[in-house]
């Protein structure tokens, strides 16, 4: 009887170490918008299963499955254009578009025309799936003059 009554608290530490992390890049506000969740199912994984939602409300939303890699890798966000997203992780590129949301595929490697420009990163920081935006282009620091 006394272990069925602790056998809760037994099972305590195992729950505890399971995380869900998510983190939203807003494109145009909340409804258009690219979320990445990142799933720890046990507290001793060193590797994480990857997602990302693809929305543009009211229209269409999708979620998509990509690489379990090392639970701190970061997806970088660049932007090509014409509503289509490329995400870096870990060595591997992924396509996804916010037209239909239905568009997701992996890259083998650079597309003709580049990544396009750096949107920002997702990243842990402090404990916690953040999304940092880059620095507009503008407000990129300027080179060091050369001599």
């Amino acid at each position: 009887m006394l272990l069925k009554r602790f056998l809760p608290l037994f099972a305590l530490p195992f729950l505890v170490g399971c995380s869900d992390e998510r983190a939203t890049f807003e494109i145009q506000g909340s409804a258009h918008a690219l979320s990445l969740i990142r799933v720890v199912s046990w507290p001793w994984d060193k590797t994480a299963k990857f997602s990302v939602v693809a929305a543009r409300m009211p229209d269409c939303m999708r979620r998509h499955a990509m690489s379990e890699v090392d639970a701190r890798a970061k997806v970088e966000v660049f932007s090509p254009g014409n509503n289509a997203w490329i995400l870096r992780q870990a060595g591997r590129m992924f396509v996804v578009e916010t037209r239909t949301c239905e568009g997701f595929a992996p890259l083998e490697g650079v597309p003709e025309g580049g990544l396009g420009r750096l949107m920002g990163t997702f990243e842990m920081t402090d404990g916690k799936l953040v999304f940092n935006r880059a620095a507009a282009p503008s407000e990129a620091p300027n080179p060091a003059p050369t001599n």
